[in-house]
């Protein structure tokens, strides 16, 4: 596996997650709809049920899991003081304590804020008796032109560890899209895992159903690890990341309403709503861009004179006068924004379009910090036309570093 195929798979699981965040059990719940092997498990939201969960399951060891979006959940601790997000038991007694101790309290990891994150949900799995780990992922991949199964008998750990030391431990196999995963194939994977026998038919079946899941849902990512054996010659998923293709939202409605947006920034998921890509930071300047290249360039230009970008707007190709006065309303939800900057290249969005939003977001919002504006490109002139016949108070700029300079500029004015 090449180290540009092992960034390609992180950078579309990262895109993935900002866009629809599941849960670790919705993740299984996914699963064992598609028929994959996963351990039992159920989900308590109510501490008044924790006591009949571990009835339900009846089994020999239970594991209790604090289900939130953020890794280090085993090593952190609660705002009570509490220890563990995740916790190993044999006494069905414990299970019901280790739950109202994590249910309604804030989780403190090392990638959750300082003050946690607060609970909602708690799953209660058969802990799997694991004999072995191996790794399994499929993933859309730009080299390919295409999927890819990528398998490694050395599951459990750090993939990218394992690829930089022992590349020969990675198979990557590449899917052609109208065939699928033939039955050969799946063999000759769960021969490379080292599964042996029985066990061996079990995880070329468990890989089969692996790909039609991933097909099914539209997945751009399907990660299992570790993809286990048990001392019984079981097949088992133990742990699952997923990334979806947001193109195919209309045809999984169902799964995209499962996000989880608790832990999300509101700007965000509030721009989300509006087809407007929102990312906050700690700047004052907030930017409304077109294009992600554009964004990045407007943000390093600010910086470049001095002032600090207070978020990444991005409303697209498409936009229309709606969405901009979304965009200038939740861009002045950060009060730390002291002033504006659009900078706007009309190539399919018309200027006009953007003028005419830019004036009455902020006439009906009352916009009360400096704002800057950058139009060029299709239709530009009546964009101007509109700007300087609105009687608002707008620093217009020809080029992008006279409005990065207008823009600083403005904060000490």
């Amino acid at each position: 596996m090449s180290k540009k195929l092992l960034k390609s798979s992180l950078k579309v699981l990262c895109q993935q997650i900002r866009n629809l965040n599941l849960l670790e059990y919705q993740s299984k719940v996914l699963l064992a709809n598609h028929n994959v092997n996963v351990q039992k498990f159920e989900v308590v939201s109510n501490t008044s049920k924790a006591k009949d969960v571990s009835k339900h399951l009846n089994a020999k060891e239970y594991v209790v899991k604090a289900q939130v979006l953020a890794g280090g959940r085993g090593l952190g601790h609660f705002n009570t003081g509490f220890k563990g997000g995740v916790h190993l038991t044999k006494d069905p007694e414990q299970v019901a304590y280790y739950v109202e101790q994590m249910l309604g309290n804030r989780l403190i990891t090392k990638q959750t804020p300082k003050e946690g994150i607060p609970v909602h949900h708690v799953m209660v799995a058969e802990s799997v008796d694991i004999h072995r780990e191996t790794y399994l992922c499929i993933l859309m991949d730009r080299e390919h032109n295409g999927p890819v199964l990528v398998a490694s008998p050395a599951g459990g750990t750090d993939i990218e560890d394992v690829a930089e030391k022992t590349p020969h431990l990675i198979k990557t196999v590449p899917i052609d899209i109208f065939e699928g995963v033939p039955q050969k194939t799946a063999e000759e994977v769960a021969e490379f895992l080292e599964f042996k026998g029985e066990a061996k038919n079990k995880a070329a079946n468990e890989v089969l159903k692996l790909w039609e899941l991933f097909k099914t849902v539209d997945a751009i990512q399907l990660e299992i690890n570790p993809l286990a054996e048990t001392p019984e010659g079981n097949v088992v998923s133990v742990d699952a990341k997923l990334g979806f293709d947001d193109n195919a939202k209309f045809r999984q409605k169902e799964i995209f309403d499962m996000e989880d947006t608790t832990e999300s920034d509101p700007r965000e998921v509030e721009a989300n709503k509006y087809n407007l890509n929102y990312i906050g930071m700690d700047g004052n300047i907030g930017c409304l861009v077109n294009g992600a290249g554009l964004a990045m360039a407007t943000m390093d230009i600010i910086k470049l004179y001095g002032g600090e970008p207070a978020n990444f707007l991005d409303v697209g190709g498409t936009v229309q006068e709606q969405q901009v006065q979304q965009a200038f309303q939740i861009l002045t939800s950060d009060k730390n924004v002291k002033a504006l900057l659009v900078n706007v290249f009309g190539g399919i969005v018309n200027c006009a379009t953007i003028a005419n939003g830019i004036v009455n977001a902020s006439k009906n919002i009352n916009l009360k910090v400096p704002l800057v504006v950058r139009l060029e490109g299709t239709n530009v002139d009546e964009a101007k036309k509109v700007l300087s016949e609105s009687g608002l108070p707008i620093l217009t700029a020809t080029n992008l570093d006279e409005a990065a300079k207008k823009a600083v500029a403005s904060l000490s004015s």
